[in-house]
């Protein structure tokens, strides 16, 4: 089954006004009462490598900032209208998507927040795919029920995997071992055997015409890295998609929305002419790589991250409005900016390069200054997740 993650928006006015979005009555955070197994949000118990940057300021206030503005993401997006609490995506082409419960799960677990955790882990587990019930559907309706096939699409269950096991280090409990379940099951259903690329859901078998391509947002390094503690043959897994970074040609760092048999797509492959650009789905890739540079200074991230933020930032002039919404892999712009998706997931490139301090406070200005809109979930929800790792709070288990 082909699942399109195209950014929807002209489809936001009519799912808002199908599911109202409003916050849970309850409220609670509770973190785990034994200092050994828990990582609270602000204690920055893993530091990141040596040299590592953070934006210029107190760090008490840097973490009061994201605080902030998880308070006002929860409001905007969590809702409560499938019998449990779920995030709610206005602009994508479903109310509820996997990848947007798989976020909320890895959210909820970085600030500690156990009770939304669980909550949308109910959700999660209501909500099977088809084709393997350790895996999400990645897609339901208004009515909260599963379409468009029933089928998954892989980085909802990759967070939805890394998710349990930072609540495992969070609270313990039984949470591993259902992390242990998925992430077998993301091995068996979304891996391609032959070249140990990660396939575009359970749905992308060897017969579908699309079972070789990949999505390189879905390239999460440092889950990977996790998933490794797990299944050791992992390793291999995650190497297969760094060294793939590394070949993708030229000078800009940029990777494609899309790949096939290694390389980047020519036109329209799975949503939009743009599929062989760095568009909507890779802009998260400066975010992505940067996060396993800074949690585990491995080289080939660091390079890779660096050769971005070095680019974007010369390109730019040092000024974070000229990012624009899109680029060709050359760094030809697609469309002007700024566009607050494009630009959040720089700031945690940025803390790569040693020489970028000015760079990263312009970033981490303009980022924090930008008004959260309630009918953009994407680019809400990347900024957030990129704003806790610019701060220092993003963590492996």
């Amino acid at each position: 089954m082909r699942v399109s993650r195209t950014i929807a928006l002209s489809v936001a006015v009519l799912v808002m006004a199908g599911c109202a979005m409003r916050e849970a009555p309850r409220e609670a955070t509770r973190e785990v009462p034994r200092a050994d197994r828990g990582v609270p949000f602000g204690s920055h118990a893993l530091p990141y490598a040596a040299g590592s940057l953070r934006p210029s300021g107190d760090q008490k206030a840097l973490d009061a900032q994201v605080r902030e503005y998880y308070g006002r993401w929860k409001a905007a997006f969590v809702t409560s209208e499938c019998g449990s609490r779920q995030v709610i995506s206005p602009d994508a082409d479903h109310p509820y998507v996997g990848e947007a419960q798989g976020y909320g799960l890895v959210i909820a677990a970085t600030m500690g927040d156990r009770e939304l955790f669980d909550d949308l882990l109910r959700y999660v587990e209501a909500h099977p795919s088809v084709n393997n019930p350790d895996l999400l559907a990645a897609e339901q309706n208004s009515s909260c029920k599963s379409v468009n096939g029933s089928d998954s699409a892989t980085d909802g269950d990759l967070d939805v995997a890394y998710g349990l096991l930072m609540a495992a280090r969070q609270w313990g409990g039984d949470y591993r071992a259902k992390a242990e379940r998925r992430i077998a099951a993301i091995k068996a259903e979304e891996v391609n055997p032959d070249t140990k690329l990660l396939k575009l859901g359970d749905w992308a078998t060897a017969e579908e015409p699309l079972s070789k391509v990949s999505r390189t947002s879905d390239w999460m390094i440092d889950h990977f890295r996790a998933f490794e503690k797990v299944d050791p043959s992992w390793a291999a897994i995650r190497q297969a998609h760094q060294k793939l970074i590394a070949d993708i040609p030229g000078e800009t760092g940029l990777l494609p929305d899309f790949v096939k048999n290694g390389k980047p797509v020519k036109g329209e492959v799975l949503e939009d002419a743009h599929d062989g650009d760095y568009n909507w789905n890779a802009l998260r890739d400066p975010w992505r790589i940067g996060a396993d540079a800074v949690t585990s200074g491995d080289p080939a991230s660091l390079a890779a991250a660096r050769k971005l933020s070095r680019w974007i930032s010369t390109t730019t002039g040092g000024d974070p409005a000229k990012i624009a919404a899109g680029y060709r892999l050359d760094g030809t712009p697609l469309e002007e900016g700024p566009e607050p998706a494009f630009v959040a997931p720089f700031t945690v490139a940025a803390l790569t390069d040693p020489s970028g301090q000015a760079w990263l406070d312009a970033l981490w200005k303009t980022v924090t200054a930008t008004k959260l809109n309630k009918k953009d979930y994407f680019a809400a929800t990347v900024t957030l997740q990129s704003m806790i790792t610019a701060t220092g709070n993003h963590w492996v288990p």
